[in-house]
């Protein structure tokens, strides 16, 4: 085997199996920057060793077993081997060669758990949403420091130290390794959904640019989301976000034209919308539902895609019921964008009248100042009432606004086109 082809298993192995090594070692040093760090080391080993003994059969579990031992070893020279093996509550023979591998089996059977945990710790609200979206990415998403900095247009150093910030303050904060029990859960729970959303939007409507979406960060949110389902199968909010993600990113075909330009939603071929991803959105919400426990904003945002997903044509779409659902969101989770969002809905179901009157009850929200989408819908609502004059006026106030290069062509555009109507 080449060195080349050594490079790329190990690439390969490292963005599948990471996650879960750098869990499974968090669970005996007790520290996930320490962990990541010996997790790194088994990745410089494979690269040494894999060229010339080939590839294992069982690539993650060689590099998890290495990982492992190096972790061993640290405490041993730490002195403090008989500690740590006393916390995890198993009597185990100190000289020899069997402590390997009774630590092993030992460790092998929780790793679910250490998954978990490696979720909550990475999304602590300790850390800035800046530092749990960067770690996030880098502990469980296995991407490299370069690709984040891709990601979000950041400076490759600007990530690195983020990255060594956000460790050091969970070790300064004496983080623990653990996932939060009784009301903590849903509290910490809600931040790590939060941290998933938040990388699946920046995919899905990139906020600066040239590209309208960066198709490797909804994916990397959503593959996240298929973890939290799998470890936490009935939270009906974890459910309800990726069903969410799935019902959206079902549009991503029919979002952009030939020339990459943004196609807004009715007036996408919604031929072209992934009938697989809706399919599994759709039962992801039955399931949420089923669980019969008061819905979350995810549950109740995954509603709303729902409805649009059921619509084959946008005539069809049910928006008095999408109306209704805002309503809802709006009381568990009052924002100003919910009330936007509904103001369109109220449009679309009742008339551009009774729209523009909900969204000039906005108007002087001071957290909606800057939102480009704000002008942007009442340019849309006054254009459809024929004050073309006003909407050409907030079509260039949006454009002004958005820092995506793509967006603000299409909002240069519908101004010109509000122009030519005047």
């Amino acid at each position: 085997m080449t060195v080349t082809d050594a490079g790329g298993a190990v690439d390969a192995v490292w963005r599948i199996e990471s996650a879960r090594i750098i869990a499974g070692v968090a669970r005996i040093v007790r520290d996930v920057g320490l962990a990541e760090e010996l997790a790194q080391d088994a990745l410089v080993a494979a690269l040494e060793q894999w060229p010339e003994s080939g590839v294992p059969k069982n690539p993650g579990a060689w590099l998890m077993t290495i990982a492992k031992r190096r972790a061993i070893d640290l405490i041993r020279r730490k002195e403090t081997y008989q500690r740590k093996l006393a916390e995890m509550g198993h009597e185990l023979e100190i000289d020899g060669e069997s402590v390997e591998d009774d630590v092993e089996a030992i460790l092998e059977d929780h790793i679910e758990d250490d998954l978990l945990r490696l979720v909550f710790t990475a999304c602590h609200p300790v850390l800035t949403m800046d530092a749990r979206v960067t770690l996030t990415l880098k502990l469980l998403g296995g991407l490299k420091t370069d690709e984040i900095a891709r990601a979000f247009l950041a400076p490759e150093p600007t990530i690195a130290q983020r990255i060594v910030r956000a460790k050091r303050n969970l070790a300064k904060a004496g983080v623990e390794f653990e996932v939060p029990s009784g009301p903590d859960l849903l509290d910490r729970l809600s931040s790590v959904l939060e941290v998933v959303y938040l990388i699946y939007n920046e995919g899905y409507s990139a906020t600066a640019g040239d590209d309208w979406m960066r198709p490797a960060l909804a994916n990397e949110a959503m593959r996240l989301g298929r973890l939290l389902v799998e470890l936490m199968p009935t939270e009906p909010e974890v459910l309800g976000l990726l069903a969410l993600m799935e019902l959206q990113s079902s549009r991503a075909g029919a979002r952009t034209g030939p020339d990459g330009e943004p196609v807004l939603l009715l007036d996408q071929d919604r031929r072209r919308w992934d009938r697989l991803l809706i399919r599994r959105g759709l039962e992801g919400i039955d399931r949420a539902w089923a669980l019969e426990k008061p819905p979350g904003p995810y549950l109740l945002q995954a509603a709303i895609a729902a409805c649009h997903a059921r619509a084959a044509d946008p005539e069809d779409t049910d928006w008095a019921r999408i109306a209704g659902l805002y309503a809802v969101l709006a009381q568990v989770a009052p924002s100003p964008v919910v009330e936007l969002n509904q103001a369109v809905a109220i449009s679309m179901a009742f008339g551009p009248a009774r729209g523009l009157e909900a969204v000039d009850l906005l108007a002087d929200e001071p957290s909606l100042k800057d939102y480009h989408l704000l002008p942007s819908v009442r340019g849309d609502l006054l254009f459809k009432l024929g004050r073309y004059a006003e909407a050409r006026a907030e079509f260039e106030k949006a454009a002004g606004l958005t820092r995506n290069e793509r967006e603000r062509k299409l909002l240069l555009e519908r101004a010109a086109v509000s122009e030519a109507e005047m």
